[in-house]
């Protein structure tokens, strides 16, 4: 047998393309497009990563970080305050609950929590909350002042700071309005849609052509076995 094998100066066969199909084991795998401003078909921690950075970008680009911040801690300087002389309990049960609430939506959209539950409505949620908020707070501010004859300065700071915090809370009311722009109320949603009218039945249609096919048919076999019974007869 013939060696096949090429010569030492002879270049080297080429490896034959891939059929149609094939897949070529050499290219590497490209990472389907994605766009930019929507969710699309990521999955997984690349869905949590685009959620993560664009709940975030959201929350710090409209104002609702900047404003929650601010009214923290002037519920937490107020708390600080009213620790230097006898307050009421209700003043620091509402301070200590207002301050849990902040934190917990500040955890929520950091963590781009809200994006997998959303069967809460957390704009509304979030508005609400900040409503009440406005009004416990001017509440606790009131009553402060009404339970004490003499108002001392650290006590007085206090009132200031929870009243700076609820006008803040009013703020983030105003800034929640983005939320519900362009968002038009569908009237007529619970009415029942008009009955529709029954279909009529069709007529069915008789096969006319195979009925005369066979009608003209017959006299045919019946002239062909007529004919046979004559030629018997003269034999």
């Amino acid at each position: 047998m013939a060696d096949k094998k090429g010569k030492p100066g002879e270049p080297a066969a080429e490896a034959p393309p891939p059929q149609k199909g094939e897949k070529d084991p050499e290219e590497p795998k490209k990472k389907s497009e994605q766009p930019k401003d929507e969710v699309g078909t990521r999955k997984g921690c690349r869905r949590y990563k685009w959620e993560f950075k664009d709940s975030n970008k959201e929350f710090w680009s409209v104002g609702h970080a900047e404003v929650k911040l601010i009214s923290l801690a002037c519920l937490i300087g107020s708390l600080v305050m009213f620790t230097g002389s006898t307050v009421h309990p209700l003043l620091t049960l509402i301070i200590t609950m207002e301050i849990s609430i902040f934190i917990f939506f500040f955890i929520i959209y950091t963590f781009a929590i809200q994006r997998y539950l959303p069967f809460i409505l957390w704009p509304i949620s979030d508005l609400l909350n900040d409503l009440f908020c406005c009004g416990f707070l001017v509440g606790a501010a009131v009553f402060a002042l009404r339970s004490r004859q003499t108002v001392p300065t650290n006590y007085l700071a206090a009132v200031v700071f929870l009243c700076v915090a609820a006008l803040f809370a009013l703020v983030d009311v105003c800034l929640q309005k983005k939320h519900f722009k362009g968002k038009k109320i569908k009237r007529n949603v619970l009415v029942p849609p008009p009955p529709k009218e029954p279909e009529k039945p069709v007529a069915e249609v008789k096969p006319v052509d195979a009925e005369k096919k066979k009608e003209a048919g017959k006299p045919k076999e019946a002239k062909a076995k007529g004919a046979a019974g004559a030629k018997g007869g003269k034999k």
